[in-house]
């Protein structure tokens, strides 16, 4: 019965690890930009394509900034309004209902403080 429930629980942290990450595009409709939070820790990032003058072009990366660094741990996500000219995304924690506004801010992403 031990082997069973350690094998049940194995698992279900393999799925979590396996989940680690959620993806979505920026709605802005001519903006190729992609955000991506750490569903545990609530860490917001992004990345777009950027051309460079010789090569095919570079994905370029930002790091986090202000406010979108590691949160209190828990179930995060992000979704995006359905404004067409809305640059950033919401960073949502799901079990607490808590968001944030996040987006890009010179050379980094920045998030608003969490309300509800």
């Amino acid at each position: 019965m031990r082997i069973i429930a350690a094998v049940i629980c194995l698992a279900a942290v393999s799925q979590a690890r396996a989940e680690g990450y959620e993806f979505l595009a920026a709605p802005q409709t001519d903006l190729n930009r992609m955000f991506r939070v750490d569903t545990t820790t609530g860490e917001v990032g992004v990345c777009q394509f950027a051309v460079k003058d010789g090569t095919i072009g570079v994905t370029l990366c930002l790091p986090a900034g202000d406010g979108a660094g590691p949160q209190e741990a828990g179930l995060y996500g992000l979704a995006a309004s359905n404004h067409a000219q809305e640059g950033g995304v919401y960073r949502v924690e799901k079990r607490s209902g808590r968001m944030s506004a996040c987006y890009v801010l010179g050379e980094q992403v920045v998030c608003t403080p969490q309300a509800r």
